[in-house]
């Protein structure tokens, strides 16, 4: 009974809301009509003198706006365009505020009045302006002042209706906080949460930050097919398609290794790539079908230089690109919080209280960005606090979801796969008959499971969650080589792969070898499937022209691949892939 009431209350609020969106949009097609008889195209046109918010609201000089003596306002014009996101009518006069992807402001509309300065709108205009709703994108020209508040504002004397909105905006002080339709109808996220609009700019940053660095290292960007006849570079199911005309079977890239390899054979010698990969895998919060990765390939390297790009990498976005904006939200709410003391203390002395009032909630507008800060547990004060310091330290702390800070400082800690394995799993890796009883007290034996197999799902269970207890990145070293199939060997210990990946609060984040170049190891490794691989899950697939490419020589070389969402994930303090990639694979909505 329980489950009908609920299911039936579900269906009533289903059906009032869409009774809502139904008389929202029939309202607004109104307006479009009475828009339209004004003589207005509801849809604009090209508006190219707008500059952006953040460049208004920092060119304003309070000095210029104020009267002195006989003096009158020398008033800055302004010019801005944006949707709207706040909205207040109070009859002869409107309050809105305004957005674009560099910030938001508040703009002013009112009827001219000849002789009260600063001019307003004319009454065609102000007849327009009388129609708009929240989400409609507009443009204004005008002067630009202070608000009795405090605020930074554009009084409007021209004004243009670019886009007119049918259907209404996610509510203004909780956002759009249903995390599937964020996802789903990404728009909606973008407008209606600046986080989400930060996160999205920050990755372009991040991903622009890294191409940057790469070319002063002197690389060359490269692009590989996506569409492959043979799969390989990684251990993953791929995506399999058809082409009609030439009438064979392709597979979507699952890692664009192989492909890269051949081009330093053909004498390029240091190449990467930012691109998309496809694996027929499971969905998580870790884990897209769909995702983007950065791998590069330098010849006469090995994953010692490796580790020593990906440190630059990783390091220098955290410092240039995300602490710079965790130290200036420090900065502001140390001195919100030092205004607060400050007017507290004029309260009590003061005897007019109304006017202590309006000091008061001037201070809390000017300080509102600071004061939301406070209340949000992500970026309490105190977490805050220790950033800065650490700064002072030349260290750079980000948070990561939660109270949890991960110390990027350079250099990071270095970690042998075999002793980590002895620390956490209490086991000698090498010791075959250790790792099969250990295999069985833990659920792991299967009869006729490859010994490599078997050591890896003990570290998976094992040692990776100690991993994710660390607060720095690190490389975990040295695997046991049949694992490794692409990688060449140690030259005193051939059991040993010179391969890494580097871990961060749990999750890793890249993956380098010291790249295998002889042919007929190559051929011998791609022929050996290890027994209890998951068919259609391993690196072992044969490609023939690659080891034809690799007899030709390959020179030694150092590869290596970021998976750039978990990058982003981890500098955005983001918990999960979906929160980093625009439009994350979803299952269709049921009609």
């Amino acid at each position: 009974m329980a489950c009908e009431a609920l299911a039936k209350q579900a269906r009533c609020t289903r059906k009032n809301l869409k009774d809502m969106l139904e008389k929202v949009q029939e309202d607004r097609l109104k307006k479009l009509q009475a828009i339209r008889d004004l003589g207005y195209d509801p849809y604009g046109g090209r508006y190219g003198t707008a500059e952006p918010i953040e460049a208004v609201l920092k060119k304003f000089d309070p000095a210029r706006a104020e009267a002195h003596g006989d003096k009158q306002p020398d008033y800055q014009r302004a010019d801005a365009a944006g949707r709207v996101i706040l909205l207040r009518d109070m009859g002869k006069m409107i309050f809105a505020h305004i957005r674009d992807q560099s910030g938001q402001m508040q703009i002013c509309l009112r009827k001219d009045q000849p002789g009260k300065p600063p001019a307003g709108l004319v009454e065609k205009p102000w007849a327009l302006a009388k129609l708009l709703d929240l989400g409609d994108i507009v443009a204004v020209k005008g002067v630009l002042a202070k608000t009795r508040t405090g605020e930074i504002t554009i009084f409007a004397d021209d004004f243009t209706l670019l886009c007119k909105s049918l259907l209404p905006m996610p509510e203004k002080y909780h956002g759009l906080t249903d995390i599937e339709l964020r996802s789903r109808q990404r728009y909606l996220d973008l407008m209606a949460n600046p986080d989400s609009m930060r996160i999205f700019q920050k990755r372009v940053a991040i991903i622009e930050h890294f191409r940057g660095l790469l070319k002063g290292r002197g690389f060359v960007e490269v692009e590989t097919p996506m569409l492959q006849s043979v799969y390989g570079g990684a251990a993953a199911r791929p995506f399999t398609t058809h082409h009609n005309a030439l009438d064979i079977d392709l597979f979507m890239r699952i890692s664009p290794e192989l492909s890269l390899k051949r081009l330093l054979v053909g004498g390029m010698e240091k190449v990467f790539e930012i691109n998309r990969n496809f694996r027929n895998e499971g969905i998580s919060p870790r884990h897209n079908p769909e995702f983007t990765m950065m791998e590069l390939y330098q010849a006469y390297a090995d994953y010692e230089v490796m580790m020593e790009i990906t440190e630059e990498l990783v390091y220098s976005s955290a410092k240039n690109i995300s602490l710079p904006y965790l130290l200036d939200l420090y900065e502001k709410q140390e001195e919100a919080e030092e205004k607060l003391r400050e007017d507290k203390k004029d309260t009590e002395k003061s005897e007019h209280k109304d006017i202590s009032q309006q000091k008061w909630q001037k201070h809390l507008k000017e300080h509102e960005d600071a004061y939301t800060l406070a209340e949000t547990p992500i970026y309490n004060i105190e977490m805050l606090s220790d950033i800065y310091e650490a700064s002072k330290e030349n260290k750079t702390k980000l948070p990561f979801v939660g109270e949890r800070l991960i110390d990027y400082t350079r250099p990071w800690p270095r970690k042998t796969y075999l002793e980590l394995m002895q620390e956490y799993a209490g086991v000698d890796m090498r010791d075959e008959a250790a790792v099969a009883i250990k295999a069985k007290e833990l659920g792991l034996y299967a009869s006729g499971k490859a010994h490599a197999l078997l050591v890896n799902n003990i570290f998976e269970m094992k040692v990776e969650p100690e991993l994710a207890k660390m607060d720095r990145p690190v490389f975990v070293k040295d695997y046991p080589a049949e694992l490794c199939p692409l990688t060449r060997r140690k030259a005193d210990d051939p059991s040993i792969a010179l391969r890494f990946e580097c871990y961060i609060a749990g999750m890793e984040v890249a993956n380098a070898y010291t790249e295998l170049n002889d042919p007929a190891i190559q051929e011998e490794n791609f022929n050996g499937q290890l027994a209890g691989e998951k068919e259609g899950e391993t690196m072992r697939v044969m490609d023939e022209d690659f080891v034809t490419a690799l007899r030709h020589g390959m020179p030694p070389a150092g590869g290596l691949g970021i998976g750039i969402d978990r990058v982003v994930m981890l500098l955005t303090n983001t918990a999960s892939i979906r929160d980093v990639i625009l439009f994350p694979l979803l299952r269709p909505e049921e009609k």
